[in-house]
């Protein structure tokens, strides 16, 4: 079940908008945004991208190299060169620096705090069901969803380079030129009715023109998807409407008639949310059975049982999901989280501290391996360790006022000079120096 982070006051008197994190849909959206930030010639760890909960059709960027992708749009765009075409553009805005010159945006006092809440509250997903988003609210979405507003000259200049970006790569961008048809004539709706896409990014006659005869002169407009692609893009949109949906809204769009592979997939979420493992189980060990070297597979089956009680039956699959992908920190979080179990077994914790440890150096953003790594030192009896992870996941969801008392009871616990010392030091001054900047 979609994990939700309880919001302040101040978040809930506002609308708000909603940031998922899901290894498997990171994963593959990662895997076709990497080249096109390395095309731009930037650097693809220092480019994050967001998935917002929000059924509008929308993509943005945000503070520098923070692109942002509605769950709306992934399930709106019919074909991955679609979503490869929006991503290339939004990258096309971040190389071509739109976001500092976007005068309207920075005329507006607010931003930057807009800004800095929803990427602070990213730091915060965290608890149970990694696999199944775990979801964070931020506030301040009203304003938020009209501080980007891109003129129609920047939004041609991010479409030429949309298309010089993926001709490189051998890509079609007919993908952009047709999720833009998508929206066409939604320009003349009033504007509560448009998609937030089209109010902040103009579509314009001339500017389409523009782009189709672009992409025609591409020697690579005819270019198809992969079958690959077209599975993976199938698998995020059911993944999103079995997890974000009611589970029988997911049944109805997936009937048992439908024996694809993304539609057995959905209907095991679904099952698994009503809940019915009797019918989930089976159905996600099938999947198991046809692609023995899938992790995201494990990891659900992971997260089926442990979400159920079964904690000791899930750490097989947990462990064979990060087996499979070592590097996708997420996994490793929802193992840890099973191995660190109920509040009395101590039965795991030291494979749990291997694997958080590890998880954190891949993802040091995600305050649920801090939180989990801080419980497992507890019971050890590792006081300075556990309050060095809990000064972490403090500073990054902005409670400084703690951050700093279990910084400097880190400092008290840990010896003189060891690394772990050395970090508390390095974090009370980190936290000093936000506190006498507020």
């Amino acid at each position: 079940m979609a994990l939700v982070v309880p919001m302040t006051p101040r978040q809930a008197s506002a609308q708000s908008i909603s940031l998922i994190r899901d290894a498997e849909i990171e994963h593959i959206i990662r895997s076709w945004a990497k080249p096109i930030f390395e095309a731009a010639g930037l650097d693809d760890s220092s480019v994050r991208v967001f998935l917002v909960r929000d059924r509008g059709v929308n993509a943005f960027v945000a503070g520098g190299q923070n692109v942002f992708i509605n769950t709306g749009l992934l399930t709106t765009v019919e074909r991955p060169l679609q979503l490869m075409g929006v991503i290339a553009h939004e990258t096309g805005h971040i190389a071509g620096g739109h976001l500092v010159r976007g005068d309207d945006a920075m005329r507006n006092a607010s931003v930057q705090q807009i800004l800095m809440t929803v990427l602070g509250v990213v730091a915060m997903v965290g608890g149970a069901g990694q696999a199944g988003m775990a979801v964070m609210a931020s506030g301040s979405s009203m304003a938020m969803r009209d501080f980007m507003l891109y003129s129609r000259t920047q939004e041609s200049a991010a479409d030429q380079f949309a298309v010089t970006a993926l001709t490189k790569l051998g890509k079609s961008a007919r993908g952009l030129e047709e999720f833009l048809a998508l929206l066409s004539g939604q320009e003349a709706l009033l504007s509560r009715r448009q998609d937030p896409y089209v109010r902040s990014h103009p579509l314009g006659r001339e500017r389409v023109a523009i782009l189709e005869s672009r992409v025609a002169e591409s020697p690579f407009a005819n270019t198809t998807d992969s079958p690959e692609d077209v599975q993976s893009l199938a698998r995020i949109k059911a993944k999103l409407y079995a997890f974000l949906g009611e589970p029988a809204d997911a049944l109805l769009r997936y009937p048992e008639s439908d024996q694809s592979l993304p539609a057995r997939y959905a209907r095991a979420i679904a099952y698994y949310r009503l809940p019915d493992l009797k019918k989930a189980i089976p159905l996600i060990d099938e999947l198991i059975k046809e692609r023995p070297t899938d992790p995201f597979f494990y990891e659900l089956k992971g997260q089926m049982l442990f979400e159920n009680g079964r904690m000791e039956e899930s750490l097989a699959p947990y462990r064979r999901a990060v087996e499979l992908a070592p590097r996708e920190p997420l996994l490793a979080v929802g193992l840890g989280q099973s191995l660190v179990g109920d509040e009395v077994s101590t039965m795991h914790l030291d494979e749990a501290i291997a694997v958080l440890e590890r998880a954190n150096a891949l993802d040091e953003n995600n305050t649920a391996g801090w939180q989990l790594l801080a419980m497992a030192y507890g019971r050890q009896g590792r006081i300075g360790e556990a309050s060095l992870a809990s000064a972490e996941r403090f500073l990054m969801t902005g409670n400084l006022r703690d951050a700093r008392i279990q910084a400097m009871r880190a400092q008290n616990e840990l010896s003189a000079g060891t690394p772990g010392h050395l970090r508390a030091q390095d974090l009370q001054a980190m936290i000093e120096q936000a506190m006498d900047n507020r």
